[in-house]
């Protein structure tokens, strides 16, 4: 098993269920899988040997409205970064991540709380860093409930799928 580095480590959530302009809430998480870990790449400066990624689970909703579609979920991280987790940093990586969202589809300002989305980013945690704020809280706070997060982590910190790419 790899040894995993989490003082810098950065993972992020990828998940959807409804349609996207990208196609099946399916199609639409491998695409954003790629576009996540170009993003986190970029923002991290970090090598591309460091980028892993999970498989793509299917998963029911967890609360919110009944009837919703199925959801397709996975997460990307990387193993380390030059970049200082600090807020500033944290919370410029979350505007990089919605702005990635609204590329998918995803409307914040006409949705429903954990209904339906075209593309569904999160910020799982980034190193050891800490916080409570008012758009952000590391690590996510409800992270260690969902075996939907921890299943594709658990697979992602492993490294023993294929590359994101």
């Amino acid at each position: 098993m790899n040894c995993f580095p989490f003082s810098s480590a950065i993972a992020v959530g990828v998940g959807a269920n409804a349609v996207s302009s990208f196609g099946s809430a399916e199609d639409t998480v491998s695409m954003a899988i790629s576009r996540v870990s170009l993003l986190i790449l970029d923002f991290a400066r970090s090598d591309q040997s460091d980028i892993r990624c999970s498989d793509i689970i299917k998963t029911i909703p967890v609360g919110g409205p009944s009837g919703q579609a199925d959801y397709f979920n996975a997460v990307v991280l990387t193993r380390r970064t030059s970049r200082l987790a600090t807020l500033e940093a944290a919370l410029e990586l979350l505007s990089k991540l919605q702005a990635l969202e609204t590329k998918f589809g995803r409307d914040r300002s006409c949705e429903q709380r954990w209904g339906p989305r075209s593309l569904d980013l999160d910020l799982l945690f980034w190193g050891e860093l800490r916080f409570d704020h008012p758009q952000l809280v590391l690590p996510h706070p409800r992270m260690h409930l969902r075996s939907f997060v921890l299943e594709p982590l658990l697979q992602a910190m492993q490294g023993t799928h294929p590359p994101c790419w």
